[in-house]
């Protein structure tokens, strides 16, 4: 009986254990896929608005690679939840196999106490039992050990009971959890049949992209020309605001520089909502084979009228209109600049001081419906991957 009771008790803290450690498991899982789901909600927003302007642009391409990759998180966050709820049916069945045996062997032991008692509950038997005893002290050992056996199988009883109810509890969570794995199943096979349908059209996007490959190649040489004199401008302020610092030595510059520093990882983006359309450094280009382009920051699409904010506190040291490129903001927070380019209103002027996450101004949206913003960090002469210095979107 004891080993029966040991082996419940083992049992049931298995059970603890796991559930714990499955919860939170599932709680992340659960999360990651409310988080994707989101992010597919806003960069569906994002393809409407650039293919309402104008059906198979480089910003619908962007988008729908997002899109994608957006998918296929989802589908392996979903595929997540089907592998733990597997590991935890198999557990809740490895119980339940367990306290089927436990119980068999509670009631077998059970019922041969049932039989013994029966024999004993005759009182002659039992007188002759206790008068038997060759001493008082065995008489008083005999009543004892009749008063313990009745004890003990009623705690039997009560064992069993404790078994059967812990049965049926995981039968019943088995059946549930069983139900939630087939209907993880069929959201597989949807987001899964969504995917293959998503890359069947950036398949047909691109395929339509390259027919266009004569105005691909005059609207990048534009935007090389409008990028080119937004690097000119970045370079003129950076040298003017080193001599400024070299002649100042300004202590208040470097406390600011190394709070700068010390959020590292840390800044808020500067627009609420949006994906990373193209990353820090020489990147392919999406459609044309061969063409490398070197970004000094990030380019970050967006919905139309997004507000852009500063990601910390500063002072503006530039507003410039660059053609090709709308408006621009350069933000100095000592040794550090941030840029952001691509708006179409400005709500700051040069020599304005301003606090993290203060509106500076909107995202512009071009011909084409895309909105997109062009974030970079310099440290100095030195331009850094912005996504390094942001939170995760």
């Amino acid at each position: 009986m004891c080993a029966g009771k040991h082996l419940l008790c083992f049992l049931i803290l298995s059970i603890i254990t796991f559930s714990v450690a499955a919860q939170k498991s599932k709680s992340q899982l659960q999360k990651e896929k409310q988080q994707n789901l989101a992010k597919i909600k806003e960069v569906e927003k994002i393809i409407g608005e650039t293919s309402a302007k104008k059906k198979n642009s480089l910003g619908e391409l962007s988008a729908l690679n997002e899109r994608i990759k957006e998918q296929e998180k989802l589908v392996r966050s979903i595929k997540g939840e089907v592998v733990l709820l597997d590991s935890e049916i198999g557990e809740n069945t490895d119980i339940i196999n367990a306290l089927e045996d436990d119980l068999a062997a509670l009631k077998k032991e059970y019922a041969s106490m049932l039989f013994a008692a029966q024999k004993a509950n005759n009182s002659a038997t039992r007188l002759t039992f206790l008068f038997s005893a060759k001493s008082f002290d065995q008489l008083i050992m005999r009543l004892r050990y009749m008063k313990q056996y009745a004890e003990t199988r009623k705690l039997q009883a009560e064992q069993i009971i404790k078994v059967q109810e812990e049965l049926s509890v995981h039968v019943t969570q088995i059946k549930a959890k069983r139900e939630d794995k087939n209907r993880l199943l069929n959201e597989q096979l949807s987001a899964t049949n969504n995917l293959t349908e998503l890359k069947r059209k950036q398949h047909a996007l691109v395929k339509s992209l390259e027919k266009q490959e004569k105005k691909l190649r005059k609207d990048l040489d534009e935007t090389k020309k409008a990028v080119a004199r937004l690097d000119a401008l970045i370079e003129k302020l950076i040298k003017e605001e080193m001599e400024l610092a070299r002649r100042a030595n300004n202590s208040e510059s470097i406390t600011l520089s190394n709070s700068f520093e010390e959020n590292r990882n840390k800044f808020l983006w500067p627009v609420a909502s949006g994906f990373v359309s193209q990353k820090f450094g020489r990147q392919n280009h999406p459609v044309l084979k061969g063409i490398v382009q070197q970004n000094n920051g990030v380019n970050i699409q967006t919905q139309e009228d997004q507000k852009v904010k500063t990601i910390f506190q500063g002072e503006v040291r530039r507003v410039a209109f660059i053609q090709g490129l709308g408006s621009t903001v350069i933000i100095k927070h000592g040794e550090y600049l941030t840029v952001y380019a691509g708006l179409k209103e400005v709500f700051v002027r040069s020599g304005q001081k301003v606090t993290t996450n203060q509106e500076i101004g909107k995202v512009f949206s071009n011909a084409e419906g895309v909105s997109e913003l062009r974030f970079q960090i310099f440290k100095n002469t030195t331009a850094l991957d912005p996504q390094i210095w942001l939170k995760n979107m």
